[in-house]
């Protein structure tokens, strides 16, 4: 089946861990981590060609002290009862403690019909009952119920952070207790750094697949993918299948380097699946890999085997161009 239009990569320049939310209103919202880590910024679009030349919003900036102050990652756009939220992870400091950074989860929420006016309140932090370096969180509605999936370091399994899952009592308080559902073991998990992190859910084919990322985030990042049953009970970890190999991953031959942190959106007529994600198109990285800002994002449509299972494929070849230094662009 033919796309509606080719999409051109990257869709946004230098905002890595890229999420699309395509609302009712035919606008696609797009936010990411901003390389100064300072600041939520959103941005819409009515194709996701036209994201990277669209008027981009500050919603939200960090503290200046205390648990908002730093290292603001991972924001996501979603809609519940009416109103949007966002979901992302900040720091007090930009210590790393017990091997890991001190980061932890937090919400915002807007009543506005457009989510690029109105007001931005702060609903706290989403609290798992765990006290350790926690980020990359997503959230999902299936059968009624609203769920909650993110990453979170355990002190007594080995690694950086473990894929948890629970329900919500509201936008920002959990329900139930963490339930986790796959920690760092495989060889392709462990590269770098012990990381399951970044999962985005996709509801399809009778099936709830929770994709998720592997290893530090330079050339050995890639995505993993659990799959479960829509009637199973989503809860229990025996009804998820870890797959034991990488479902996307660095394709040389077409110059894209360490995929992953992805979200899902759907193509303009919704007929297709889309991939969101982002990915460097080089390996040299001068200075510290956290300030590189060139992960752009990048998106491209989703194939199905004939058992229901999406087919990833590779990262697909730049169309657009991409700078070649390290400063921020304005």
């Amino acid at each position: 089946m033919k796309m509606t239009r080719e999409i051109m990569n990257p869709i946004v320049l230098q905002r890595a861990d890229p999420f699309v939310y395509k609302h009712s209103d035919g606008y696609y919202y797009f936010t990411g981590s901003y390389p100064l880590y300072d600041r939520i910024v959103l941005r819409r679009a009515k194709h996701l060609n036209d994201l990277q030349e669209a008027e981009e919003f500050v919603v939200w900036r960090k503290h200046d002290s205390g648990a908002l102050s730093q290292l603001i990652w991972a924001p996501e756009i979603h809609r519940a009862n009416g109103k949007w939220y966002i979901y992302f992870a900040a720091a007090p400091d930009t210590n790393i403690d017990d091997d890991t950074f001190n980061h932890r989860m937090y919400v915002l929420e807007n009543a506005s019909d457009n989510p690029l006016e109105g007001t931005w309140e702060e609903k706290g932090e989403v609290k798992t009952g765990m006290s350790t370096f926690s980020l990359d969180a997503t959230t999902f509605f299936h059968k009624g119920e609203q769920y909650y999936v993110w990453a979170q370091q355990d002190v007594e399994i080995m690694g950086h952070s473990n894929l948890y899952i629970a329900k919500m009592e509201n936008p920002w308080t959990l329900a139930t207790e963490p339930v986790m559902l796959t920690k760092p073991e495989l060889d392709w998990e462990i590269q770098g750094f012990w990381v399951n992190e970044g999962p985005a859910v996709l509801i399809k084919n009778g099936k709830v697949f929770i994709t998720y990322s592997g290893s530090a985030t330079g050339v050995d990042y890639c995505m993993g993918i659990l799959t479960a049953n829509e009637e199973d009970d989503l809860l229990n970890p025996a009804a998820w299948t870890k797959c034991q190999e990488p479902v996307f991953q660095s394709c040389p031959q077409n110059g894209q380097y360490g995929p992953g942190h992805n979200s899902f959106t759907e193509s303009e007529d919704g007929k297709e699946t889309i991939l969101v994600y982002h990915a460097r198109n080089y390996t040299e990285l001068v200075g510290d890999p956290l300030y590189e800002p060139n992960r752009h994002a990048r998106a491209q449509k989703i194939d199905w085997d004939e058992e229901g299972n999406p087919v990833f494929g590779v990262p697909v070849s730049d169309t657009r161009w991409t700078p070649k230094t390290t400063e921020v662009l304005k």
